[in-house]
Parts: C-alpha cells; structure tokens; sequence
C-alpha cells in the first residue's frame, strides 16, 4: 500500500509539477543564464587563489606576504579577475544566447558590455573621502600598512582653503566604479546580457545588417553585420542612461540594485531561503532531475554577488557580520549544501565501506569511494537508488536541510567565520572548508561528515537488510 501510495505520488510529480519546471528551466533566458555564468568560473577560482594568499588563514603567514610587499600584487590579481566578475557575466550571457541563437556571438558579448558600461555613471568618490575621520581607513604605503591615520589625514586637510578643500574630496569623473563591476553589479549585467543578447539576436535575424560583397573576408564581413544591431542597442542604451539621469537623478545600475538585487540578496541570505535552497536540490534529485544543475544555475544568480561582497570584505580585512558579511553564498552551496554530492550521502558511503552486508551496497561502495572524497555522488544516485527511493528518502531530504540550518546558525552567531574565497565545487571536504574559511570552516566540515553518518545510519542499515533478504531470495530461485 505504501509503495503504491509512492507511486502515485510519483507519477503526480512527474506529470503535474516537473513539466512546468522543466519548462521553464529549459527556456532561452534561463539556458542563457546559466550557461552563461560559466564563464565567470576561471576567473573566479583564479581570483581566490590569489585573495587567499591575499589574506592567509594563518595570521603569521599573512603578516610575512604583507611585510615582503607581496600582499598588493595578490590583491592586483583578485581585482582583476575575481573583483570584476560582473563583466564576465555580462558578456557570458550575452554570448552564449547568440550563439544558441546560431547569430555570431563575439560581438553580441562586446556589445553587451558596452551598453553595461555606458548605464553607469562613470563616477567615482574621491579617495580622501573614506581616507579622512575617526572612522576613516587613512592613507596606506604599497605594503598596505597605515602610514597616515584617518584623524590625521582630516587635520592636514582641514588646514588647506576651503576652496581647494572642496576640490580635493569632490568625486572624480571619467572613471569606471569597481563597484558595479563586482558582485553589486551582477543582477544588472544578467539584465543587461539577455536583454542584448534577445534584441542583438532578434534584430540579426530580422535581417538588419550590413552586406558587404563577397570579396570581402569573412571575419571583417561579420563585424559589419553587428554594426546596426550594436548601434541601436547602444543608442537606446544612451537614451535610457539619460532618462534615469533626469528624471531619478542616478543611474540605471543604482537602481536596479536599489529595486532588484538588494532584496533578491536579503531574500536568499536568509535563513529561509537556505532551507529552501537545501531541500529543492534534492527535491528534483528524489524524481531524477538534476537539481544540483538547476537550483546552481538559478540560484547562482543571487549566490555569486554574496560570495563576491564577502570576497571584498576579505580583501580589505573585514569579513565579519558585524560589516554586512553574507552567510548564505556560493561556497556555502558547494560545500555544505551539496557537500560530497546532493544529500549530503558521505554518511551512506561510511556505512557501505563499513558496516554493509548486502552485495549491492558492498559493491556500489567501492565505486563510490573515489568520487564521493571529490563531490561527486551519482554512483549512489543512479545505482543504489537514490531516486524514488523511499528506504531513504528521509535522510536524503533531512541531511542537507539539517546541515543547512547548523551551518546558518554557527556562522549567524560567530563561532564559525563567513565564507570568503572561493574553491572549485571538487575539493575535498575539510581542505575545501580550510581554503574558503580557515580551521574554524574545515573543523565544521569534519562536524557536518558525522552529522551526515549519524543522519543515514539507521535507514542504510535497514534498508541494506532488505537488500540481504531480496538477494537471499534470488540465490534460491
């Protein structure tokens, strides 16, 4: 009766509920999206390698790299890789819709850039702003040690004529924010990416173009078959930076940060929505779709900025709360939520190469044992199975739900620091928690491998006795 009630269950999720996602999944923009975000990967896992030597976990060996100067060209690094993820991301989305658009994508991206550029105010605050006062960084020589404090810069510059006073802390025009270029800037440039990318791809195929004779290479033919697309993008670009400018007195990136992305970012920085992010990967797992790959994707949106404004705050020694550091980011997916694969199954993996009797789960066990140490658990999600299997539904649920509002909490109230650097989603646990938050992060991660044993214990050895009797039956037929 209990399997017949599973079933339809089943069947109710397949027919009524996954079509409408996987609609919706597999739509251009949504395609675009992810595959697109991509891009920014490289440049990402590059960047934190450099903000980790950056800001070490071990104090001794930071303060060396800070005394040898060596800390600034860490930090030249992650500026120009990790810090400007936005740009990655705008000309990753746009390229990749033209190309499934089967248009030629290069320019399509650069176009995508442009118009990102050109809707933000190229405006930025003069260094002696947050330089000067009590609570100012002050001036800092190549090594980063304070050579002038706040106060200090205040009274030297409360000497000079008001005039020139006035000139010195006056905004500084004709430069690019690094500010939008960063994780503030994301829900922007993926805005911007696709609505380039449709318009691009939708005003080629309409045939609005350049023709040029044949004679003419084809690599400089295909740059004049952008120019109309890109210049009316641009041009409608230009028209709407100018309206944000009069009529709200800013630019379009403040607002859509302002509208969009500060309360996406709360929304998915809560406590709610890491539960929720938790339980639907292995929600679509439970039915065979790979919610690893559609909530990473999805939520990746919302994630990458947390990670990238904790990025920052590591970079310049804040990486606190108490500075607006995020809890819930990218890392914290990768490597608490999906930690040795979705649901969290290294605890099913310590009783298969432990405590198993049954063939199946001896042999599956062993094929595990390598790609789980790296995150990787489709041999247990395939071949035990986990899918629509309700022998362990209850901790392949629970576990990441479990972890996912443990780790919230202990980061929430300090006894774990947030996630800073980034590590690609492979690393394995503990050496993956060292990189992305010191001792305190790896200690966890050893935390959260015994909750995950203590979560499948009891079920895996139920359901590994069910195994036994099934293969004791078979042998006597």
């Amino acid at each position: 009766m209990a399997e017949q009630k599973q079933s339809s269950f089943g069947a109710f999720i397949n027919a009524k509920i996954l079509p409408p996602i996987m609609k919706f999944v597999n739509t251009k923009a949504i395609v675009a999206l992810k595959d697109g975000m991509v891009y920014a990967l490289p440049f990402i896992i590059i960047g934190s390698i450099f903000l980790i030597l950056n800001s070490f976990p071990i104090p001794v060996v930071q303060e060396w790299f800070k005394d040898i100067g060596w800390s600034v060209f860490f930090n030249q690094a992650y500026q120009t890789t990790f810090a400007i993820i936005s740009i990655w991301t705008v000309i990753g989305i746009a390229y990749v819709y033209a190309r499934n658009e089967k248009q030629e994508a290069l320019p399509c991206g650069l176009t995508a850039l442009s118009v990102f550029l050109l809707l933000q105010n190229l405006v930025v605050n003069s260094p002696l702003v947050s330089a000067m006062g009590k609570d100012g960084a002050g001036i800092t020589d190549a090594a980063g040690k304070v050579v002038y404090t706040g106060t200090q810069v205040a009274e030297q510059i409360d000497k000079l004529p008001q005039v020139i006073q006035n000139y010195l802390t006056s905004p500084v025009t004709g430069a690019i924010n690094m500010t939008w270029l960063g994780g503030q800037g994301m829900i922007a440039a993926i805005i911007v990416g696709l609505l380039v990318g449709w318009s691009y791809t939708a005003m080629a195929k309409a045939g609005w173009k350049i023709t040029l004779p044949e004679q003419v290479p084809a690599n400089v033919a295909n740059q004049f078959s952008a120019m109309i697309p890109s210049g009316v993008i641009i041009t409608v670009s230009m028209l709407i930076y100018a309206f944000f400018a009069k009529v709200f007195n800013t630019d379009m990136l403040q607002w859509i940060y302002d509208v969009l992305q500060a309360p996406l970012q709360g929304l998915s920085d809560s406590l709610g929505g890491a539960l929720i992010l938790a339980f639907m990967v292995v929600f679509f797992w439970f039915f065979g779709v790979h919610g690893g790959l559609i909530m990473g994707g999805i939520g990746g949106a919302f994630l990458l900025p947390n990670t990238a404004d904790n990025a920052a705050l590591l970079a310049k020694g804040e990486l606190t709360m108490q500075n607006g550091a995020h809890i819930v980011t990218n890392e914290f997916y990768n490597n608490f939520i999906n930690l040795t694969g979705s649901g969290i199954t290294i605890g099913l993996l310590v009783f298969t190469l432990t405590a198993a009797k049954s063939v199946q789960f001896k042999s599956l066990g062993k094929v595990e044992a390598v790609p789980g140490i790296f995150n990787i658990n489709e041999p247990f999600l395939f071949g035990i199975p986990l899918v629509m299997n309700p022998w362990l539904a209850i901790p392949f649920f629970m576990t990441p739900v479990v972890v996912a509002l443990s780790t919230y909490l202990v980061i929430y109230f300090g006894l774990v620091p947030p996630t800073g650097a980034a590590a690609p989603w492979t690393t394995p646990p503990i050496i993956s928690g060292f990189l992305i938050g010191g001792w305190k992060m790896a200690l966890w991660q050893a935390i959260v491998l015994l909750i995950s044993v203590g979560m499948y214990w009891p079920f895996a050895k139920k359901y590994d006795k069910y195994l036994c009797q099934q293969e004791a039956a078979n042998e006597t037929k």
